[in-house]
């Protein structure tokens, strides 16, 4: 008997979520010959994994919960128009986790947490390889990330954080330029200061997640949509998935990846940690010109990336319930904050108007690993970083699954912390 409580290596797995943490697990499970079953509420790549901004970028992948963000977090509280947005409330559950959240915007708390990140965001680029030199029909561009700044004073900031990173031991390639050498003509006069950032990659989120979602089910795997998970049951070696409509599915292994929804499955499950819905918008709009790679304003933390012909625009960081509707408030808020700073854009031509909850844990950390009920594993809570780390965690955690041995780089992920 494994540490974790099965016995032996699972034949059956069942994992609940097809977003790309949720896919990459089962396309990793089945490298170690586990017979998969995936199942969402509602469609592959239905939240995060359509709607973010595509960046692959470990230079930006940190923990959310930093002296910064508490600062700025203060200053803009119930601004509606701010990038970070908290509408006021009697939500004692919410207020619970912006306690616990600010707890941990000390520099000694965030440098803990970097340090998790960095052996993670060292082989999070391989992970993508790895899928698609297994068959994952796709692409991931390289291409820098341009941080362009209307003030110059602003990139000292953006150039702060670097250095907190690197002194982590995470290594970043920067270079500052002018913007009529940063080659990117989307920038418009306003801008007068650009910091290039080497070594990152994009990607067409939604057409990526459906190409893993295709190879998962040509090598065999099951995919079932429509199908609202209720309950886990652990009975006889076994753990069987309740579900509406009424059916059954059942693995000697069972992960969630339900992104925004974790903690109503996994709190039974012994994982206290909370998940809440740190909700992103985006947007795509025409260009005049081709976009050359990604863009991030970081004064108006907006970010942009090339996306069939034309931009995809993201941002802000709104904590209301996941399932509440679009505010057309906080998508005209992003225009007015982006519109100065970029030339060339047809902001009046968007289109896929979203909005998704992202998810965040108080701490910043993921949640990643084995729960109190054998058989029974998690992997969520990545924030703004579910896409970037999402392969990654599902080769580690399909490692543990079947080895039952624990990754050391999932240590610091312990859903039971």
């Amino acid at each position: 008997m494994r540490e974790d409580g099965i016995d032996g290596v699972p034949r059956r797995a069942v994992v609940v979520g097809a977003g790309v943490v949720g896919l990459s697990t089962a396309w990793f499970l089945q490298e170690h010959g586990v017979d998969v079953t995936v199942v969402d509420k509602q469609d592959v790549a239905a939240g995060s994994s359509w709607g973010n901004a595509g960046y692959l970028s470990p230079a930006f992948s940190i923990p959310l919960p930093e002296p910064a963000v508490l600062r700025y977090g203060l200053r803009t509280l119930f601004a509606p128009d701010a990038p970070l947005h908290v509408p006021a409330s009697l939500d004692v559950g919410l207020w619970s986790f912006l306690t616990r959240f600010a707890a941990h915007c000390t520099p000694r708390a965030w440098r803990r947490s970097m340090q998790a990140f960095v052996p993670m965001n060292d082989e999070c680029l391989d992970a993508f390889d790895a899928l698609l030199a297994g068959g994952v029909d796709a692409t991931t561009e390289r291409a820098p990330l341009t941080a362009a700044f209307e003030d110059p004073a602003q990139a000292a900031d953006l150039r702060h954080e670097f250095e907190q990173i690197r002194s982590c031991g995470q290594r970043i390639d920067t270079a500052e330029l002018s913007t009529a050498d940063a080659g990117v003509p989307q920038l418009s006069d306003r801008i007068a200061s650009v910091l290039r950032v080497e070594g990152q990659r994009y990607v067409d989120p939604g057409e990526f997640t459906r190409a893993l979602a295709r190879s998962f089910v040509e090598r065999g795997g099951t995919l079932r949509t429509g199908v609202a998970v209720r309950e886990l049951v652990r009975t006889r070696g076994q753990v069987i998935v309740k579900s509406e409509p009424e059916e059954r599915f059942s693995g000697e292994a069972v992960v969630l990846a339900t992104g925004a929804w974790l903690s109503t499955l996994a709190k039974p499950l012994g994982v206290r940690t909370p998940v809440r819905a740190g909700r992103g918008y985006s947007f795509t709009v025409p260009t005049d010109e081709p976009v050359p790679g990604p863009i991030y304003l970081p004064a108006a933390r907006v970010a942009c990336t090339p996306y069939q012909g034309g931009l995809r625009v993201a941002g802000t960081m709104e904590f209301r319930p996941v399932d509440a509707p679009l505010d057309r408030g906080r998508i005209e808020a992003i225009v007015r904050s982006a519109r100065p700073l970029l030339t060339g854009v047809r902001w009046e031509e968007r289109r896929d108007e979203w909005v998704g909850g992202r998810p965040v844990t108080p701490d910043g950390r993921p949640l990643i690993g084995a729960t109190k009920v054998p058989g029974t594993y998690v992997a969520g809570g990545h924030g703004m970083w579910g896409l970037t780390l999402g392969p990654l965690t599902g080769r580690l955690l399909a490692e543990q699954i079947t080895t039952g041995k624990r990754p050391a780089l999932l240590r610091p992920f312990d859903p039971l912390r």
